[in-house]
């Protein structure tokens, strides 16, 4: 006779769940799913459990809302949209244009049911970043975006907002993804120990720049993308279908920008895909973090969709193969970049365990050793 099942609050701490310290690996992920701390309105898409997290799917409805918000220790999210909400879209079918410069609020086809040792921490995912598109993560009771607490039993929410451009979505649309650590303890690697690896296993291609991190400076020179050293948001263009991959002309979205003497000027409010001089590697048993620098060395923020995946970069030799693309917007007054200047730092995780596969090898990795690069959803040149 088959032994009872565990029961649940038993099975969300299981070993088997929430082995280790640090960021869980897909396996860790669907053993989550298996046991009952993800839980599912639909069945997992392919594709859906990275090697270090799992993207989040939009539910069959949205909620315009005023402004963002968040709920706070006593209240649902619910409760919130019950005040909020002006105007509900069906998102079934076809789905509906989310437009831009609006808030929405849309519930999540996963929830969740954790066990004390296991917390969450949310980010766009890459190709959300790309398109401009502000999501972040919210939970009921909850005082800070994208952050799930230890032991939070509860639906999810996304608040979404396109900023460049207006977006279609539906039912199913992956905009952020979200990973699990085990433990409250950080598996941050410090400088020293960041130095030593890359003895070893390089992590950059040139001089290792660190500084709680691993510092990145942007490619402004003629000479690294042939002329070309990034793109600016067109201002008004038509609707982008977020679901279809490889179907709109770059010059109809967005503007090429020439080299000029290694300098580039970021007026306020536009949005600009840019890419760092460095190419990357990430060691099978880390994952990293875009992290801002310092406001203090320039009014700009770069890089909505932080998170890089275990084996990102990666060559066939192991050695960094994949530069850094910047999503970048200067805040209120005009700013210049100069080639060479640092512009983000990674900050390096350990994962609780090496992922089965890695960034590169499941087969819907779009951003394997990328260049200067828009999101999968343009044609290439």
């Amino acid at each position: 006779m088959n032994a009872p099942a565990a029961p649940l609050e038993d099975r969300a701490n299981s070993p088997q769940v929430a082995a280790g310290r640090g960021v869980l690996s897909s396996r860790q992920i669907q053993a989550m799913a298996d046991a009952g701390q993800i839980r599912l309105a639909a069945p997992l898409a392919h594709g859906q459990i990275q090697p270090a997290s799992l993207d989040l799917r939009l539910g069959p409805k949205a909620y315009r809302v005023r402004a963002s918000f968040l709920p706070g220790k006593r209240r649902s999210v619910d409760e919130l949209l019950s005040a909020l909400k002006y105007d509900e879209m069906s998102l079934e079918g076809d789905g509906a244009v989310l437009e831009r410069g609006c808030f929405y609020v849309v519930p999540l086809l996963e929830s969740l049911a954790l066990g004390d040792a296991v917390l969450g921490a949310a980010n766009p995912k890459s190709s959300t970043g790309r398109l401009d598109i502000f999501t972040r993560l919210i939970t009921d009771r909850g005082d800070r975006f994208d952050e799930v607490a230890p032991g939070y039993h509860g639906p999810l929410y996304a608040e979404v907002s396109p900023r460049s451009f207006s977006v279609r979505v539906r039912t199913g649309t992956r905009l952020n993804q979200l990973r699990f650590r085990a433990h409250a303890q950080s598996g941050t690697l410090g400088d020293a120990a960041l130095a030593e690896l890359h003895r070893t296993s390089p992590l950059v291609d040139g001089p290792l720049n660190l500084r709680d991190g691993v510092v990145l400076r942007v490619a402004l020179d003629a000479d690294a993308f042939g002329g070309i050293i990034g793109y600016r948001a067109q201002k008004h263009t038509d609707v982008i279908d977020v679901d279809r991959i490889g179907a709109y002309h770059i010059d109809d979205y967005w503007e090429r920008l020439p080299a000029r003497d290694g300098r580039l000027i970021l007026d306020p409010g536009d949005f600009y895909i840019l890419a760092s001089q460095e190419r990357l590697a990430i060691p099978p048993d880390l994952a990293a973090e875009m992290a801002p620098m310092d406001a203090a060395i320039g009014e700009f923020r770069v890089h909505y969709a932080g998170f890089f995946d275990p084996g990102f970069g990666a060559g066939p030799d192991g050695q960094p193969g994949a530069r850094a693309v910047l999503e970048v917007r200067s805040r209120e007054v005009p700013f210049i970049l100069e080639d060479g200047q640092f512009i983000g730092r990674l900050v390096y995780e350990r994962m609780a365990e090496t992922p089965k596969a890695l960034y590169g090898q499941s087969g819907v990795s779009n951003y394997q050793g990328q260049g200067l690069k828009l999101s999968k959803h343009f044609m290439a040149d």
